[in-house]
């Protein structure tokens, strides 16, 4: 008999959604090197140390744990202001060494601020024709320093003196030589550059002490400007070839030693309004000088004849210091030479920063320099940094200061 089989359809029933296991999130683990975990478990050692050390304490004696606290607290706070007084120290050290790398250091011959020191420069001391018709000069107005004084019928010729490192590429007109302008040149141990000269002034150059530069014997370091200059007064020279001509004689063994002595020096104070000026009569009308104070750049205008006296560059004469020689001038001769006393001491004035400083000069020696020292107490009057005019007159009729 056959076996009946029963089927029955399968029914397809909804699938039951399993919940998804949301896994809770992990910090993220900070990266454990070998010198860390170190560092960790002997910051752990230490407080345990610690603890047990105050655990004894408590134990035994409660006095010996309160000095303990206190020092514990103590290098606490040590260890927290400690750092900031070592950076604060630190830091000062360190505005002191700056300070110190700041110092000023100035040219010996002109004061001017310097980055670093040097040493005494060779001076070049020039004469310079101011007869009418050499009008007009150059060069002059980059010396940094004139002396201006007297010679022949009242005119005036100036001593003006370079630097070597300087460069000047026209200096003049040169003229002749005079004896009272070798004392000068010599007090900064100078070549002293001129045509020619009086007979007084070539015998005491022949006498020795003068480092000397004669355009008679030497005419290739200087050069005639014909056409537009006519003799005496067209003689010109320049820093290149007064460099040149040093050289040659020092390789000879001419050259002196530089020994020359200092001035005193501070920055220049601008006032921002008028100040003194000065008047100095040669030969009036047309040997008369004037010096007006600029206040707002702290200088002294030159003017000649009532005129700005300007270089063939167009370039006004500016000082930064003017000072003032009163001492004995005497005629010698029938061409009007001068005598002019250039040693020991007399009186004379220094006009800066719009004031005017009643002083007195002195010069020991020849080879000794030219200073000013306050007539009221007696101590070296400190020039501006810059240029300075000393005027050479014989008398103070000859000056008016207003």
């Amino acid at each position: 008999m056959r076996r009946l089989r029963w089927t029955f359809p399968r029914l397809k029933l909804p699938r039951r959604r399993r919940k998804k296991r949301v896994k809770a999130r992990k910090e993220p683990r900070l990266l454990q090197t070998p010198r860390l975990r170190e560092k960790r478990k002997q910051i752990k050692n230490n407080m345990l140390d610690i603890r047990d050390l105050i655990s004894r304490i408590q134990k035994t004696d409660r006095p010996l744990l309160v000095g303990f606290l206190v020092a514990l607290v103590l290098a606490v706070l040590v260890a927290a202001v400690l750092p900031r007084f070592v950076f604060q120290t630190q830091e000062r050290e360190t505005v002191e060494e700056a300070s110190a790398s700041q110092t000023t250091y100035r040219h010996p011959l002109t004061g001017v601020a310097l980055a670093e020191p040097i040493e005494l420069p060779q001076v070049f001391s020039v004469m310079i024709d101011n007869h009418e018709e050499a009008w007009p000069p150059t060069g002059i107005d980059e010396a940094f320093l004139v002396i201006e004084a007297p010679v022949e019928a009242g005119i005036s010729r100036m001593l003006a003196f370079f630097s070597e490192e300087q460069s000047v590429e026209q200096i003049g007109p040169v003229r002749s030589a005079r004896p009272y302008y070798l004392d000068w040149a010599e007090e900064l141990d100078a070549m002293y550059v001129h045509v020619g000269g009086s007979n007084a002034a070539l015998d005491q150059i022949a006498s020795g002490g003068i480092f000397d530069m004669n355009q008679y014997w030497w005419g290739e370091y200087f050069w005639r400007a014909n056409g537009n200059r006519f003799a005496p007064h067209n003689v010109f020279t320049s820093t290149e070839l007064l460099n040149a001509f040093y050289q040659l004689r020092e390789e000879v063994g001419v050259a002196p030693t530089r020994l020359y002595d200092l001035w005193t020096w501070k920055d220049p104070e601008p006032t921002g309004k008028d100040g003194v000026g000065l008047h100095v009569d040669f030969w009036a009308p047309v040997y008369v000088v004037d010096w007006v104070y600029d206040g707002e750049t702290g200088r002294y205008l030159r003017s000649q004849f009532d005129e700005p006296h300007v270089t063939e560059a167009g370039e006004q004469i500016v000082a930064d210091n003017i000072a003032v020689v009163v001492t004995e001038i005497e005629i010698i001769d029938n061409v009007g030479r001068r005598e002019i006393r250039t040693m020991g001491e007399g009186e004379g004035y220094v006009l800066q920063d719009g004031i005017v400083i009643s002083a007195t000069w002195k010069k020991p020696s020849s080879s000794e320099r030219l200073k000013f020292y306050n007539r009221a107490t007696g101590e070296e009057i400190v020039m501006n940094a810059g240029v300075t005019w000393i005027e050479v007159v014989g008398s103070e009729e000859d000056i008016r200061i207003e």
